[in-house]
């Protein structure tokens, strides 16, 4: 062990959270309809599979940007070549124009402020890189996505410091609970370099409200330090209220000339909003030219492939199909999110109110055995191996409320899903079952020991009164008698 680093030694990636340990669980046991119809089913992934049977044909129409030709003519020499950090000018176009739309073209980007990166996790990374140092610390509202653990703190030695937010307003924001944070940091010594959200809020799936971000806005403002905020679930937002990105707030307070406005970055991906996880498309955007200028250098170690620009940029160029895309990806979002709500309201468990986002935040507080962490573990484990579903515990979010699951309903067939619902459903009726089975034995041990007392009380006045020498012949023992021996002893005494 010594010849290796304490890097590849240490145990700080997060791999041992229950997040990850889910999906291990999953993948010995996948559910499959046909082959493993008994299997887990993955529930803890938030992959948006709802409309991939859009993106397909749209590939069969246009054959060069899968080809790799130009009109009709091979350009793979072009694109098999070394191309430099900055990435393709035209995707970059395509890419800030899709982003405008998104928000309503309520606010515009500039492709020259956007750095590329193989995904989301490569940019909350590069930008840590950037903005701290190792021991210095940002804050995140809890309940937060878990692989931020790994996506931030891993590499960098940056800590995080968590804001923690309560469902007794919905886990919204506060200034009392900014502030508690920040002063925690400052007694374990930390410098507090900035706040990162998530906004549409993994794993809440709600859109954060314009009084929230003009908060976090003061805040940082005031303690001169910067803000991330994470909006690569921007484009799942399917009713409302709509999605408010950091950037409108900017500009309708008008801080784009002002230092806050070099302090506020933005990342985004296409693996949400497009359901493409897997070409591994993420941005930074930032407004200060020495952030990007190191986070370019910073994107050698995960660049965007030069096919996959020129095949995203051709794709996004197309507005009518972008356009029609996002329209019914938001429909097949909200059908299957109201299909997971209701289903699981039928079943006594109730969902944090939502308009966004691949997943719902499940209360199951009401199934715990105790309100702590160990009793969520353990109701996390039966539905893991007993029912058979991979879900998130809220512990492993950081969530400081025992009893919530993140939930995810997009990665799945409208089938899949009612199979998933029903399992809980039968889950949730044993339960109760045998907790009526348990309060009734309860019940019957109690009015049992009841009527011995009554006896008793009854003997030993009648004792007093007739003034006799017979006595009840019974022993108390309780550790050894049940109260059938108890009963029959009392009527013999009678």
């Amino acid at each position: 062990m010594g010849l290796l680093s304490r890097k590849a030694t240490c145990n700080s990636h997060g791999q041992d959270s229950s997040y990850f340990l889910g999906w291990q669980e999953y993948e010995k046991n996948p559910y499959n309809e046909v082959n493993n119809p008994n299997g887990i089913i993955q529930m803890g992934l938030a992959e948006n599979q709802l409309c991939l049977d859009l993106l397909e044909p749209w590939l069969m129409k246009n054959p060069d940007a899968l080809g790799l030709k130009r009109d009709g003519i091979s350009i793979f020499k072009e694109l098999a070549l070394f191309q430099d950090y900055n990435g393709f000018p035209a995707f970059k176009r395509a890419l800030v124009d899709f982003m405008g739309e998104i928000r309503g073209n309520k606010v515009s980007f500039d492709p020259n402020h956007v750095v590329l990166t193989a995904g989301a996790t490569s940019a909350n990374e590069t930008l840590m890189f950037c903005l701290a140092d190792q021991g210095d610390a940002f804050l995140l509202p809890t309940p937060y996505y878990p692989g931020f653990d790994r996506d931030l703190r891993w590499r960098t030695g940056v800590e995080i410091v968590p804001i923690h937010c309560t469902s007794s307003n919905g886990f919204k924001v506060t200034l009392p609970a900014i502030e508690q944070a920040y002063r925690q940091a400052q007694k374990r010594k930390l410098r507090v370099k900035g706040v990162l959200i998530t906004n549409p809020s993994n794993p809440l799936g709600t859109t954060m409200a314009r009084d929230e971000l003009d908060l976090l806005i003061n805040f940082i403002e005031d303690k001169q330090i910067h803000l991330i905020s994470d909006e690569i679930y921007s484009g799942t937002v399917f009713t409302s209220p709509s999605f408010v990105s950091v950037m409108e707030v900017l500009k309708d307070r008008n801080l784009d000339q002002t230092q806050v406005w070099e302090r506020v970055h933005i990342v985004y991906s296409l693996s949400k909003d497009l359901g493409l996880p897997g070409f591994r498309v993420g941005a930074i955007y930032s407004n200060d030219p020495v952030v990007v200028s190191a986070a370019i250098k910073m994107s050698s170690f995960g660049l965007v492939s030069s096919q996959t620009q020129y095949l995203l940029s051709a794709m996004l160029f197309d507005k009518k199909f972008t356009k029609e895309y996002m329209s019914e990806n938001h429909k097949r979002l909200q059908k299957q999110q109201k299909d997971l709500v209701s289903g699981l309201e039928k079943a006594g468990i109730r969902c944090l109110d939502s308009n966004a986002g691949l997943f719902c935040w499940v209360d199951m507080r009401h199934l715990l055995k105790s309100n702590t962490f160990e009793a969520e573990m353990e109701l996390w484990q039966k539905i893991v191996y007993r029912v058979k579903i991979n879900i998130s515990p809220g512990s492993s979010c950081h969530c400081i409320e025992p009893g919530w699951f993140r939930v995810c309903f997009a990665n799945m067939s409208e089938s899949t899903l009612k199979l998933a619902i029903q399992r809980l459903k039968s889950f949730v009726s044993s339960i109760a079952v045998k907790s009526q089975s348990h309060q009734e034995l309860k019940s019957l041990r109690r009015k049992a020991r009841n009527n011995w007392v009554s006896r008793l009380s009854l003997q030993s006045f009648y004792d007093r009164e007739q003034d006799t020498t017979t006595k009840v012949s019974f022993s108390y023992r309780p550790h050894f008698m049940s109260l059938s021996n108890i009963a029959a002893t009392l009527d013999a005494a009678a």
